[in-house]
């Protein structure tokens, strides 16, 4: 710190204790990037250790003495004076022993979920059973109570449901499953239209809901999208009706993403040159009329690669089909041809029909999103598994190791929002956008990003990144007075809450990315990096799955590292099971079954 500061503020430091000077009560430790620090930790000092959502809070001011001991990670809050000198006024403990973090116990990242679909089912339902989507709305406010806002948001909807889906997996709680399967029947009857004589489905933007009378939203409500049919909201109109599928096999779901990828298809895709357009106009589905005006002829990171974390891999995963998987290898074909940058570290996200960049986008220009470049990363890892290509592992690992010089707080912790792409002559790190707050989605993509890398790679250094975004995400988003997790926060950590941001439900936040952090997490922790077993929960309609084959596989993993070890039916053991190809040939039967799949790690090759 400068000597020539001359006043005082308030700052968190996250680093690793070098030394503790119990005489002088002085503490030595350094930051992520290297940094030296020294802080006064006295009489006053608090402390405590890391706590999971709905988990008690556990003081750790009176063994300060005794767990400040070098190597252990630590998150300070404390005051700067003039001259530099810090004063810790609260101490965060991650784990109970140096190198040991309360978010890789083996039930941390479950336990969460658990606590964001009972906020969830709560906040939009009550104690209602069966649960009646009557009720839902998009907008919640920060205690989960809601607003006055009329309108139910399809995306929003589907979001819930694979929170709800996936919490099921990981929970066997009936319940959550009952709350997907009510929301996939709901969006089914009033967001979805079938077009017969195109033979494709697609997704209202959503629905407004005042006095018992339903108006359909066709086109989007949002500024960059207004009158349009973006891609994205197609896309993830699928997230939850996939994620249910993984679990029911429910042939309707089937068919509606089948005549959503139809759609994609006949009026996305760009047949001459590959690649979605990111919208089309609503009267003739054209991605090239002039009314979509800015967005007319266009690309993006979401229309060309979204589709693979919200439902393509997971529609993979359910299926087995060569189809789904076409589809994914072009997509990250063309991500890897196009989207890196040899002038900046951040990928391009914007694109002409010819894949010339647009750097003049709305609000976008010449700027990156740090989330999407990790994004890439993760998802790049997760396609090498299912076709690998040295292309794919590359681009990934170029991305994780040059994001966090660029992309996160290296004093702090946390993963920053949008940035400029190139940094200015004299200056080492790019310049904020609009602000350095930190949202809740990024850190998701950061903790999975480096949490995939670390299991493919065995690189400690990825396991670094991936044990800080982790600590900082769990150390800051939790909501532990109201549940849930805030959207965003200072960059100190102090939730930001004003505007939109204070919300819990808004067109940006339903439950989707806090619980696929939660199973992903639970999924490359357990199955990838520490060694411990998974048991995920399925309930097959006797209907489900054309060739009776439930594949329980929880993500595209590296090949040989994951076998299905045992399998129950309806609570007996079960024996016709692959454990390698990690798949389980159902029974006949007239009725739902549940089945229960354990999986284990095998040794890393």
């Amino acid at each position: 710190m400068s000597a020539e500061l001359d006043f005082t503020f308030s700052d968190t430091v996250a680093g690793y204790v070098t030394a503790y000077h119990q005489d002088r009560q002085l503490l030595d430790f350094r930051t992520s990037d290297g940094r030296e620090l020294r802080a006064d930790v006295g009489s006053l000092t608090n402390a405590e250790f890391l706590r999971n959502l709905g988990g008690p809070a556990i003081d750790a001011t009176a063994h300060v003495p005794d767990l400040l001991v070098p190597g252990r990670h630590v998150h300070l809050y404390g005051v700067f004076y003039p001259g530099g000198r810090f004063e810790a006024k609260h101490i965060t403990f991650l784990g109970r022993r140096p190198g040991e973090y309360n978010f890789e116990e083996q039930g941390w990242w479950a336990e969460q979920l658990e606590e964001l679909a009972q906020f969830y089912r709560r906040a939009q339902f009550g104690k209602k059973d069966p649960v009646d989507y009557a009720d839902y709305r998009t907008m919640l406010r920060l205690g989960g109570d809601k607003s006055d806002h009329h309108v139910q948001e399809t995306d929003t909807i589907s979001r819930l449901i694979y929170g709800m889906a996936s919490a099921y997996m990981l929970t066997g709680n009936e319940d959550f499953l009952g709350v997907a399967e009510k929301g996939t029947e709901y969006l089914r009857a009033h967001m979805r239209f079938v077009d017969r004589d195109e033979d494709v489905v697609y997704w209202y933007h959503g629905i407004d809901v005042r006095d018992g009378v339903e108006t359909k939203l066709f086109t989007s409500e949002f500024g960059d999208d207004y009158d349009a049919l973006p891609a994205y909201e197609q896309i993830y109109a699928l997230v939850g009706p996939t994620q249910t599928y993984r679990v029911t096999g429910d042939p309707r779901i089937a068919e509606d993403i089948d005549g959503t990828l139809r759609l994609f298809q006949k009026f996305f895709h760009d047949p001459e040159r590959g690649g979605y357009f990111s919208h089309v106009d609503p009267i003739l589905l054209s991605p090239h009329h002039q009314s979509l005006r800015h967005n007319r002829s266009r690309k993006n990171w979401n229309s060309v690669g979204d589709h693979a974390p919200a439902y393509l891999i997971n529609l993979f995963l359910a299926t087995g089909d060569k189809r789904h998987a076409d589809m994914l290898e072009e997509t990250f074909d063309l991500i890897t041809e196009h989207f890196p940058d040899p002038d900046s570290p951040f990928v391009q996200e914007r694109f002409h029909a010819d894949w010339s960049p647009d750097r003049e986008w709305g609000w976008q220009q010449n700027r990156a999103v740090v989330g999407h470049n990790l994004k890439i990363a993760w998802n790049l890892m997760r396609m090498n598994a299912i076709r690998p290509k040295e292309s794919y592992r590359r681009l990934a690992e170029q991305i994780g190791r040059s994001m966090p010089a660029v992309g996160s707080d290296t004093r702090r912790g946390g993963w920053y929002d949008v940035v400029e792409r190139n940094i200015l002559e004299g200056e080492g790190i790019p310049r904020f956008t609009w602000h350095d707050r930190k949202a809740w989605w990024q850190q998701e993509q950061a903790i999975l990003a480096y949490l995939v890398l670390a299991g493919n790679t065995g690189d400690k250094e990825f396991l670094r990144h991936a044990r800080e975004a982790s600590s900082f995400y769990n150390n800051y988003f939790l909501d532990h007075d109201e549940g849930g997790v805030y959207f965003n926060v200072l960059a100190n950590g102090t939730p930001y809450l004003l505007g939109t941001e204070r919300l819990k439900g808004s067109h940006s936040m339903s439950m989707y990315h806090a619980s696929e952090l939660c199973f992903l997490a639970t999924v490359y922790g357990r199955l990838l990096l520490h060694d411990q077993p998974l048991t995920l929960w399925f309930r097959p309609r006797p209907d489900g799955f054309s060739d009776r084959v439930l594949r329980v596989a929880p993500d595209a993993l590296p090949p040989g590292r994951v076998r299905l070890e045992w399998v129950e039916v309806d609570g007996r053991p079960y024996g016709d099971f692959d454990p390698v190809a990690m798949t389980v040939s159902l029974p006949d039967s007239t009725e739902e079954v549940v089945v229960r799949a354990h999986l284990s790690p095998l040794e890393n090759q």
